[in-house]
């Protein structure tokens, strides 16, 4: 595909489908086909404003035979049915986590991609922030690892009846929101132990008002970590916090500010901009499909943060700790 522009079909309407279109009409190297969405009105309008075809359903743009790269940035619930659909029909993929809310349909399409020679690609853009990135740039100087929280919450009241609030659509809240493990997968490896425990407040079987999930892990290095994850009308005040602490210090970054921490001394960390990261990624991917240059991110680093994610579905759901080993539990 050296010579080649690639032509894109994207499947979705939403914050993510828009970046990934302003992203591939600003390359050259790319051409938007199509837009498909479950709102007719809605994807025209997207469409038009990208110069692109509006298509009402996934199943008709993944067939096409003019759209070699299939961008999925739709609800969590259907990630993996249009990635294989997509990778059957001879497309490569890019899917923003997670590649699928269930651990074995992950699996499988991994093994799909590798049986077509394809590309699957699975976002994981916070890799690329300016928050992990400081964070991997000082991880050094706290010495030997302790004990890492992480913590994002963020009230909403009153919270929005839509798919992010969704027990089937968005999924288990450290699946849907896979990004907050893998930060720490990225950062510090394996995973021995996992324990969870997690809290909804609805007032209808489908969509909630509040999810609170807080999820302890223990690596193989012997780190704790601990990360919480909330949204909704029952909780009242905003937190955007990573801690790293070890014998020689600690690393606190509290929103976009950071520092190193010391006794009797605080030095501040630069933090760079979560601006234009869709863009970077999209540009990366690119750079793959023509030049062969290799990615941030593989699917099965993907998948293994999958799996620490499912292992702690399963301790909130069972009130049990859950042991990672090397073969699948």
């Amino acid at each position: 595909m050296a010579e080649a522009t690639i032509r894109i079909g994207i499947v979705g309407t939403g914050y993510a489908a828009k970046l990934r279109a302003e992203a591939f009409l600003e390359d050259k190297r790319s051409h938007l086909v199509a837009i498909a969405g479950s709102t007719l009105e809605r994807t025209q309008a997207l469409a038009q404003d990208y110069q692109a075809e509006a298509i009402t359903g996934w199943q008709q743009l993944v067939e096409r035979e003019d759209i070699d790269l299939v961008v999925i940035c739709t609800i969590n619930r259907d990630h993996g049915a249009i990635a294989r659909a997509a990778l059957t029909a001879g497309k490569h993929v890019i899917v923003e986590y997670p590649l699928s809310v269930d651990l074995t349909e992950a699996e499988e399409l991994i093994a799909l991609a590798k049986a077509q020679q394809k590309l699957l690609h699975v976002e994981h853009i916070e890799l690329l922030g300016g928050l992990h990135q400081a964070l991997k740039q000082n991880l050094d100087k706290v010495g030997h690892l302790f004990y890492v929280r992480y913590s994002t919450v963020n009230p909403q009241n009153p919270a929005p009846r839509k798919w992010t609030y969704n027990h089937e659509m968005f999924g288990f809240p450290l699946i849907g929101a896979l990004s907050r493990l893998h930060r720490l997968t990225d950062l510090f490896g394996k995973v021995f132990t996992v324990n969870c425990h997690q809290r909804y407040w609805e007032i209808e079987p489908e969509y909630y008002q509040t999810c609170f999930c807080m999820t302890q892990l223990c690596f193989t290095s012997g780190l704790l970590a601990q990360v919480i994850y909330g949204k909704g009308e029952s909780l009242w005040q905003p937190e955007r916090k990573f801690e790293v602490h070890g014998d020689n210090g600690a690393l606190i970054f509290d929103g976009d500010t950071g520092f190193f921490i010391q006794s009797g001394e605080s030095t501040a960390i630069e933090v760079g901009s979560r601006r234009g990261l869709f863009a970077k990624d999209t540009s990366m991917v690119l750079d793959h499909l023509l030049d062969g240059t290799p990615l941030y991110v593989t699917p099965e680093e993907s998948l293994y943060t999958l799996r620490v994610a499912d292992a702690a579905q399963r301790a909130a759901q069972m009130g049990i700790t859950i042991f990672l080993t090397d073969k699948l539990n």
